[in-house]
């Protein structure tokens, strides 16, 4: 006779309700833990207050930062694909060039200065030049930065910095002169707009506050 093998008779625990509770409490808070060390902690950026989009007019003088002055010429529209987009024609007189600024992206844009200002401008010029002692390629990087800007007082600051109180070519370099002439008219067409006076009179102004009419007089 074959004997039967007795099989173990396993005993269930009964595992009450509460202690399931408490057993999966503590896996959620071990995965929690875990989560909580690996992720970044989240920055609340705080909300800037909302500012009110600079409208322009047809003819209102405008300043683009690459290029200087300009006058708003047509304000068009135009389909791209299916999108509406309506645009400033801006001409900068000075270079003789068309721009095309979409609406939206005027904050490349700026208004032309005020008669405030131009005063502190002048205020800049009469000032004495700081001339760092750095090599003259990193300063004129920063000269054509500054330029480029679109900002008037930085604009002011170079006029001030590269003004040899002369106009002769021997007491500056060719680089020198370039980026002070550069920066003499974008600053000169900007009184012009402001000031709504001829450039003969913008440049006496500007001439007197830089100390270059003695030396005009002395040539005489």
């Amino acid at each position: 006779m074959v004997k039967k093998k007795k099989t173990k008779k396993t005993k269930k625990i009964k595992i009450s309700k509460k202690a399931k509770v408490k057993a999966s409490k503590k896996i959620i808070d071990k995965k929690n833990i875990s989560q909580n060390l690996d992720e970044k902690p989240e920055i609340k950026k705080i909300k800037k207050q909302a500012t009110e989009k600079k409208i322009y007019n047809l003819k209102d003088f405008v300043v683009y930062p690459k290029h200087g002055v300009g006058r708003i010429t047509a304000i068009e529209k135009a389909k791209i694909g299916d999108i509406d987009i309506q645009f400033y024609k801006i001409l900068v007189e000075k270079e003789k060039l068309t721009l095309t600024v979409p609406i939206n992206q005027q904050s490349k844009l700026r208004p032309i200065a005020s008669i405030n200002q131009i005063n502190k401008c002048i205020s800049i010029l009469k000032t004495k030049p700081k001339i760092k002692r750095t090599m003259w390629s990193r300063r004129a990087q920063e000269y054509e930065q500054k330029i480029n800007s679109g900002k008037i007082y930085e604009l002011a600051e170079v006029v001030k910095d590269l003004n040899k109180n002369t106009d002769i070519i021997a007491d500056q370099s060719y680089s020198e002169r370039q980026l002070f002439e550069k920066a003499y008219e974008r600053l000169k067409s900007e009184f012009e707009a402001v000031l709504k006076v001829n450039p003969e009179e913008v440049q006496k102004k500007m001439d007197k506050a830089l100390g270059r009419v003695k030396i005009l007089e002395t040539n005489e």
